[in-house]
């Protein structure tokens, strides 16, 4: 596994990339700096989000710190190119799209995405890059292309450590046993409301491969102690049948006076093979929330009352 302290909980940029909605400069900077504050010190970011404005605000802030007290991650797999057609982005974050994205999964492409990320973020160098989302464009060619680029990089020494940021388990396993990967960013797949058995987790402890999981309150479904109607699964309406196992989740948390949000957030935690818990955030408050909820004492039989409702 990489050697790179990343403690338990990360902060994750998508949200200070506009995702959804506009945030000013100001609170976004003030998120990222609440995070610094409340002792967190890896932060992921990706050109994707926001076509490089979270790069470029969370490096506002952290390019003042000293540079070998933090972590940061960023992605490869897409450049941003100008686009003379304007408008905004298409892509859900609320940007004018001065640029636009394009896939390259090339040696040169991830040299440059590099090269260009930390010219976003004002730093010397990158500690982790993951091929971003092969999964939903070409895995084949991010395994034959993008996977060695990497492992050449980090031979060179130009990043500390390299991994994979996937929605799909699947497509994550492939690329461990394709590839000797210092971490998995596996996204809402490994949640306290689904508690599946994932074989990805058991190959990367056996390839000492760490797993950074992320979208673990799965899409905002369990962000909140009382579950609403319109509540959000894998970004869409959840439906009834979910809400309902939502609520009991809840429920069981009550019983043992701890909040849904707080046992979703230290869940993966429990699987040797998940090394840290990232989380994003668009405001400080939500910040010291997550960082807060992170070091809560939880009772040992909640979990076991939890695993109960989620094999139901």
């Amino acid at each position: 596994m990489t050697p790179l302290n990343l403690g338990k909980l990360g902060f994750g940029g998508a949200g200070i990339g506009n995702l959804y909605r506009a945030i000013p400069d100001g609170e976004a900077l003030a998120t990222v700096l609440a995070a610094w504050d409340a002792g967190i010190r890896y932060f992921d970011t990706a050109p994707h989000y926001g076509l490089g404005l979270s790069e470029q605000r969370l490096g506002a802030v952290l390019r003042d710190k000293p540079r070998d007290d933090f972590v940061i991650s960023t992605k490869v797999g897409r450049l941003l190119e100008p686009n003379a057609a304007g408008g905004q982005d298409p892509e859900g974050f609320d940007v004018p799209a001065t640029t636009r994205r394009v896939w390259d999964f090339s040696e040169a492409g991830i040299r440059r995405s590099i090269e260009d990320s930390l010219d976003r973020l004002g730093l010397t160098h990158m500690d982790i890059a993951y091929l971003h989302d092969a999964d939903v464009h070409d895995l084949r060619a991010g395994i034959d292309q993008g996977l060695p680029a990497l492992e050449k990089l980090r031979s060179e020494g130009v990043v500390k450590a390299i991994g994979v940021g996937l929605n799909s388990a699947e497509a994550a396993l492939e690329c461990v046993e394709a590839a000797h990967l210092d971490l998995v960013m596996l996204a809402g797949r490994f949640t306290l409301l689904e508690q599946p058995k994932v074989p990805l987790l058991e190959r990367c402890m056996e390839r000492r491969t760490g797993v950074v999981n992320v979208g673990v309150y799965n899409s905002g479904l369990l962000a909140r102690s009382d579950v609403p109607d319109d509540a959000h699964y894998n970004y869409d309406q959840a439906p009834p049948p979910v809400l309902e196992r939502a609520r009991r989740l809840a429920a069981t948390c009550r019983d043992f006076g701890v909040e849904l949000p707080t046992a979703a957030l230290q869940f993966p935690l429990r699987h040797p093979a998940v090394v840290n818990v990232t989380a994003g955030a668009t405001s400080p408050e939500q910040v010291a929330a997550n960082a807060a909820r992170m070091e809560e004492p939880v009772p040992e039989e909640l979990w076991g009352a939890l695993e109960a409702v989620g094999r139901d």
